[in-house]
């Protein structure tokens, strides 16, 4: 795995750096404004861009949309330390595939690069439960399947709704869990499965509601109330 790093505090660069060679993920290049980061990214087209978003001349928002204009195959993670919900919304907005804080450690970043690398999009716990939330308030008194058939907003009736289209009871616990928040490790340690089958579970479930990646099923996920009370 190439990644692309792009922060404009240098210390953290190099400690970021040493850290992914330690873990045997080579280090594609370095940036320090949104500028750099786009330059290098189409110079060395890394396979995961970490991105910061507080940076000068060009901040990391407006290089995600330049990057994934250019590039929309690429895929950026945002590292950083804002819990603003606004910078999440605009960060996925603006194409990032994933959101995680500045404060985990390294053995999730290391596990959330790898869910990148497979189209998995990665969030720190209780980010995505932000987004499901968003999607739930956007949502409509009834939400259409990807088959293009109407399946209830109300969340008492989401599990229910669930079967219907072909998800079993594993798939569906799950599937509720990871919405909650959880990343695949804490899954995997309720229920009593490794990360990898978790992992695996939730690419059946991409598979099984025809989505490309785990932003789309968390979204549907959220539009249906699943895992969360979604009430005002």
């Amino acid at each position: 795995m190439n990644v692309l790093l792009v922060d404009d505090n240098r210390l953290m660069l190099e400690g970021l750096k040493s850290l992914l060679e330690v873990h045997d993920v080579q280090v594609a290049g370095l940036a320090t404004d949104g500028h750099q980061a786009v330059v290098l990214a189409q110079a060395l087209k890394p396979d995961v861009i970490l991105m910061d978003i507080r940076m000068p001349r060009c901040d990391g928002l407006t290089a995600t949309r330049l990057i994934k204009a250019e590039m929309p195959e690429m895929k950026i993670v945002v590292l950083t330390t804002s819990t603003d919900d606004q910078d999440l919304f605009e960060a996925v907005k603006s194409g990032a595939c994933g959101y995680l804080l500045k404060s985990i450690n390294a053995e999730t970043l290391i596990e959330a690069l790898l869910q990148a690398q497979e189209g998995i999009p990665p969030f720190s716990p209780g980010l995505a439960t932000k987004l499901l939330k968003e999607f739930a308030h956007l949502s409509t008194s009834s939400v259409t399947g990807p088959s293009g058939s109407d399946l209830p907003a109300n969340p008492t009736q989401s599990l229910d709704a669930l079967p219907a289209i072909g998800l079993n009871s594993r798939q569906i616990e799950v599937l509720t869990l990871v919405s909650q928040g959880l990343t695949y490790k804490e899954v995997g340690a309720k229920m009593y499965i490794s990360p990898r089958t978790v992992r695996y579970h939730m690419m059946e479930i991409m598979n099984q509601l025809h989505m490309e990646n785990r932003a789309q099923v968390l979204a549907y996920a959220g539009r249906l109330g699943i895992g969360q009370d979604i009430s005002p």
